[in-house]
């Protein structure tokens, strides 16, 4: 993972940064309408046994939280193609894998929950403990990285092509 200034970088389809920069229009176009709720619910009385007006202050919140991660995201996202098709475990491909002691093959995206938000595919972040343990490995390699009751679990890269975004 490339840091800048210990910001997270995040790799982005095109279509991926253009979705969520139309999201993130949207929200910022819906900023009058949750506040004209807010103060027509101030209106009705009595704040303290207002629902309404609660309601619509927990819904300005979760609102204005996604507009700044958003912006965090789409700040620091590396818009491009897809990384080279390569054979090695990076952002923004699809990894097989096979786990010790399993018979059949899991296929997962290598990137944010962002990236894959559109796909039927699970998506797992270069941060995690399988993402950080797969990351650099070429196909047919094995590593190994700790589950959280502790024991190690290994797992092959069996394959590792560029995400598409279809």
């Amino acid at each position: 993972m490339v840091t800048v200034s210990d910001t997270k970088v995040t790799w982005l389809t095109q279509d991926a940064y253009n979705r969520l920069k139309h999201e993130l229009d949207e929200l910022i176009e819906q900023r009058p309408v949750i506040a004209a709720k807010i103060n027509d619910s101030r209106e009705e009385g009595d704040l303290k046994e207002n629902g309404g007006y609660h309601a619509a202050r927990e819904e300005q919140g979760q609102h204005e939280a996604r507009i700044r991660h958003l912006q965090e995201l789409l700040r620091a996202a590396k818009v491009g193609e897809a990384p080279a098709n390569d054979g090695t475990a990076e952002p923004g491909k699809i990894l097989t894998v096979r786990y010790e002691g399993d018979d059949e093959d899991e296929q997962f995206l290598l990137a944010t929950r962002e990236e894959g938000a559109q796909g039927e595919l699970d998506v797992y972040s270069p941060e995690s403990p399988l993402g950080k343990a797969l990351h650099g490995a070429k196909e047919g390699e094995t590593r190994e990285y700790a589950l959280p009751n502790g024991s190690l679990q290994k797992v092959t890269l069996v394959k590792a092509v560029p995400y598409t975004g279809n």
